[in-house]
């Protein structure tokens, strides 16, 4: 675990410049919504996720999650098919205040094109980039 600033960036991860993670687990990758992200969005209170069986394509929105503060969409790091939703995150938003990294993931779907991960970011890259974030 790396902290930038106040913003945890877990090793293992791959990360989008829409603030989402991506972690790969064998043929299926799960997501879920980055520190940066949620400290952004502040107290969490409704996520809007689609259905298990959606298909989502990578820079796409796919759902939205509402705070008292704004409503963000949430932004397909990578393509493919949904096989799991959190649906523990529908009923519960503030997990993806709490834990955004292991209780509140978002989505497990299996990529129709694994080679969309040279897309996003590694960690090193993300370290650097959540560094260039704290600069604004």
């Amino acid at each position: 675990m790396v902290k930038v600033n106040d913003v945890e960036v877990p090793e293992g991860l791959l990360y989008s410049k829409d603030f989402e993670w991506v972690k790969t687990e064998g043929a299926e990758v799960r997501i879920g919504i980055t520190d940066y992200a949620q400290k952004q969005l502040r107290e969490i209170v409704y996520a809007e996720l689609p259905a298990e069986g959606d298909k989502i394509t990578q820079n796409e929105p796919y759902g939205t999650v509402e705070s008292v503060k704004a409503v963000s969409d949430l932004v397909a790091p990578l393509s493919g098919t949904i096989s799991q939703v959190n649906t523990e995150v529908q009923n519960k938003p503030e997990l993806l205040n709490e834990d955004p990294y292991n209780k509140g993931w978002l989505l497990v779907i299996s990529p129709s094109n694994m080679d969309e991960r040279k897309n996003i970011m590694d960690h090193q890259k993300a370290v650097e980039w959540h560094k260039s974030l704290s600069k604004d």
